[in-house]
């Protein structure tokens, strides 16, 4: 009876929203828990009133027929429509600021490129090492002085190719590229291509070959095989690092630059 007189007034009073109060256990005697009022805005049981939402309200609700479904890449590499755009100077700076892995916190200097940047020959090695690192060059340590000994066995300077890697950071320990890396820094790879406009492109060592030409065999299956990348024909070779480690196979490398001097002839 008290309860409906309660409504009543509250009703009169304009109030629609109200809940009685649940008697409490806890309460001292004496306490009207029965009293009726406006909703208590008491957190959830586990939940501190201070505390953020729930995980769970972070989820998105299930789509309705306003929604549109949309397929998001598993992996978002370097925005390349826009990097297709730039000149030397602009993609040279982007690589510098690029974060886009998580190979960005440990460099010393990002490895753009070096050489003719109109050169008829571009070599693509895998990733920059230590010395690499130091010096923001390509192919500077004993391999780089292998593939100039390599070069000028062909007639060419190292002037006057262009010289470029996969990534443009050190993976840590000298480890080879990630898939992932590699994708990201794909962008940058290419537009170089572009503007250097090759006649022909070596491709040192697997991890270049494989990234490259998206294979997944070996140096060994895939060298003395014809390849092209965006139209350029691409000769597969040793890096100068694995000759160093393995002379025995200095052998099969010249015949891989006899390879490209004959297409820079034809």
């Amino acid at each position: 009876m008290e309860n409906r007189l309660r409504r009543a007034y509250l009703e009169a009073m304009g109030i629609e929203c109200w809940v009685p109060r649940r008697p409490d256990s806890n309460a001292p005697a004496g306490d009207d828990t029965s009293a009726v009022g406006p909703p208590q805005e008491t957190p959830p049981a586990g939940m501190d009133a201070d505390a953020g939402p729930p995980d769970w309200m972070d989820e998105v609700p299930p789509p309705t027929e306003e929604w549109t479904s949309v397929e998001m890449p598993e992996i978002l590499p370097v925005a390349a429509d826009t990097v297709a755009t730039l000149d030397w100077l602009a993609l040279e700076h982007r690589v510098s600021q690029c974060t886009a892995c998580g190979l960005h916190a440990g460099r010393q200097n990002t490895v753009f490129g070096v050489g003719d940047r109109s050169a008829g020959v571009m070599v693509i090695g895998e990733a920059p090492g230590a010395e690499e690192d130091r010096q923001g060059e390509p192919f500077v340590g004993r391999a780089g002085q292998l593939l100039n000994a390599m070069l000028s066995a062909i007639g060419l300077q190292r002037e006057q190719v262009y010289i470029a890697n996969i990534l443009k950071c050190r993976p840590p320990g000298n480890r080879d590229p990630r898939p992932e890396e590699a994708l990201r820094c794909e962008p940058f790879l290419l537009r170089q291509v572009a503007l250097v406009r090759p006649r022909v492109i070596l491709a040192v060592g697997g991890v270049a070959a494989q990234n490259l030409l998206k294979s997944q065999e070996t140096v060994g299956r895939m060298r003395g095989r014809e390849f092209q990348f965006e139209g350029i024909p691409v000769v597969v070779s040793y890096h100068p690092a694995y000759l160093l480690r393995s002379p025995d196979q200095k052998a099969k490398a010249w015949q891989d630059l006899q390879r490209l001097v004959g297409i820079l002839k034809a």
